[in-house]
């Protein structure tokens, strides 16, 4: 369900529409069946990397994702999402594996979205007049100046620096992404011409960034900017769940460990741990590898604390140990000093429009 508010300008995805699409198995082999004959360009009853393209970027943008080639977190997943359609060996998948690994993904969408709702905000410059116009703004903007460690820099190096420090709670989109950048922060700086080039001062700072700030609000007004808003905490929580319920444990390990490649006794490199860690990611609650600063670095840890010593390869049950090792570890540390994440992407447009992924076909 979407539940949409005019007077805040946002709407809260929570996976229940995904969910009862999925639920319905008429309804789906439909949906399934039309989205696999779009996709099959060539008509030969099989997608092709190539033509499972459209799928992937669906997918992500359905996810929020910005476009391909736009950072290396996102296109991280990217990959994943595509290596879960052809197991990272296929040329062309049936559409049969096409219903159960997009069956697989919408499920994974809408539990993550039941767990850590994604609120579409649409930001049109009210919120930030408001703040601009307040009584915290001077306080606030003093403070941040404060922050700002530049030596060399110039007065618009330090405006847009503090403009980067505003969040979508003060009505600022994410400043570093390049729509926002390109669309709305270098025509707003653009239009304070040689006023830039005075000295940095406290008080040239706060006239020049009030007047930056108030021509985005001109620009938001014009040209608001949609954006995927969601706030995880990463606490250990999902892999206490995980660790605690034996049967789901050995059906997520067995699955992490399904594609691992073997030497000739059957044993698996542990060199493979950061991959098995990676697809079992999503059932211990934690997030994929690559997509989290700081998830990476304590995830990676613990990887590099068990695959430490002489020997490189391991029976399946001691790399299925070691696995579990490094879950308990990395929960150890996120329950003594959770990692909490504000992810802000910019889509341009509302979700529903931007993927065609979860569009019924026409009647």
């Amino acid at each position: 369900m979407k539940e949409k508010s005019s007077s805040t300008n946002h709407e809260v995805m929570d996976g229940s529409d995904i969910m009862e699409l999925v639920e319905n198995e008429k309804v789906f082999s439909n949906f399934v069946d039309h989205k696999f004959q779009e996709l099959d360009i060539d008509c030969d009853g099989k997608l092709s990397v190539q033509e499972l393209q459209p799928a992937v970027n669906d997918i992500g943008a359905a996810l929020g994702l910005p476009a391909q080639g736009t950072s290396p977190q996102s296109d991280h997943i990217y990959a994943e999402v595509l290596n879960e359609f052809t197991h990272g060996t296929q040329e062309k998948i049936s559409k049969t594996e096409f219903k159960e690994v997009l069956s697989d993904f919408l499920l994974g969408m809408a539990a993550g979205l039941k767990r850590d709702p994604v609120v579409i905000l649409r930001i049109d410059g009210e919120d930030l007049h408001e703040f601009v116009t307040s009584p915290t703004f001077e306080p606030e903007m003093l403070s941040i100046y404060s922050e700002i460690e530049l030596p060399d820099g110039s007065l618009k190096d330090y405006i847009i620096k503090a403009l980067q420090k505003l969040t979508v709670d003060q009505g600022m989109p994410p400043a570093t992404d390049p729509w926002v950048m390109s669309n709305i922060l270098e025509p707003a700086l653009e239009s304070l011409g040689d006023s830039l080039q005075q000295p940095v001062s406290q008080e040239t700072f706060l006239a020049e960034f009030k007047r930056a700030a108030e021509n985005v609000v001109q620009l938001l007004k014009e040209q608001p900017a949609i954006v995927a808003h969601s706030q995880n905490t990463f606490d250990g929580s999902g892999i206490r769940r995980l660790l605690s319920n034996k049967f789901e444990l050995d059906k997520t390990l067995d699955s992490a460990i399904k594609g691992a490649p073997r030497d000739r006794n059957g044993k698996i490199s542990k060199e493979y741990l950061g991959v098995a860690l990676d697809s079992l990611a999503a059932s211990a609650g934690l997030p994929p590898l690559g997509a989290v600063d700081q998830m990476d670095h304590i995830m990676n840890e613990a990887i590099k604390m068990f695959d430490a010593g002489d020997v490189k390869t391991v029976k399946e049950d001691e790399f299925k140990k070691l696995l579990t090792e490094i879950l308990g570890s990395i929960m150890l540390q996120l329950e003594g000093n959770p990692v909490s994440v504000s992810i802000n992407s910019v889509v341009h447009e509302p979700i529903a429009s931007s993927s065609t992924l979860l569009q019924p076909p026409s009647p």
